[in-house]
């Protein structure tokens, strides 16, 4: 399915705590008893083919989402309990300002080849976006990364800004920011001091290779 993942975020539950043996059907057909899905997404190592732990569930609707989230918090696959949340609350725990640019996309790039390219470097936050035409759905040849750690943010730009993603050589770089003046960008020595500072007051949560929260 060709789609903007993150066209309807509101109505999107994020699963984490996954089993490795949970597949993209299990994750399907568990999630449809609590409505009619629009996508399921599980994100997969590049490398190894194995998911990361976690998935996302759009639904129809965000009535859905949050029903969803409701009655399957804590389920166990496999034996383990399933974490079910907002997938936009998810984000806005711990977003922190890593957020990357990519530029000069092949129109052949969708968010999950993003996702792969860039999962190498660290823990992407929600959805790598691909930036489409409202009526087409065709690419505008940019997107966007979060990273849950600026560490992470600066390899990836570093490795990736000037390399070819299927026929291009894309551009990487920190996103402007929205409440920015001037073309400020992310990555500032300031967001740093404070992510640090959240993160050593607990504020953010650490997180293991799957992505999960250490509590």
């Amino acid at each position: 399915m060709s789609r903007d993942l993150e066209r309807n975020q509101e109505a999107t539950c994020y699963i984490g705590n996954l089993d490795e043996r949970v597949t993209d059907e299990i994750v399907w057909e568990l999630m449809l008893q609590a409505g009619p899905l629009a996508h399921v997404y599980l994100p997969k190592d590049r490398v190894s083919q194995m998911h990361q732990g976690y998935a996302f569930a759009e639904y129809r609707t965000e009535a859905d989402a949050e029903y969803a989230c409701r009655i399957m918090n804590g389920i166990k696959l496999y034996g383990k309990p399933i974490r079910v949340n907002m997938s936009s609350t998810e984000k806005q725990e711990v977003d922190i300002g890593a957020n990357l640019f990519i530029g000069n996309l092949d129109s052949g790039v969708d968010e999950r080849q993003l996702y792969d390219t860039f999962a190498t470097f660290g823990n992407i936050v929600g959805t790598p976006k691909v930036a489409r035409d409202p009526t087409t759905n065709e690419s505008k040849n940019y997107g966007f990364v979060s990273f849950d750690s600026f560490d992470a943010a600066d390899k990836a730009i570093e490795s990736l800004n000037g390399q070819f993603l299927l026929n291009r050589p894309i551009t990487v770089m920190y996103a402007l920011r929205k409440d920015g003046k001037n073309g400020e960008r992310h990555g500032s020595e300031a967001e740093r001091l404070v992510a640090a500072q959240a993160r050593k007051n607990h504020v953010l949560p650490n997180r293991d290779a799957y992505g999960v929260p250490i509590a």
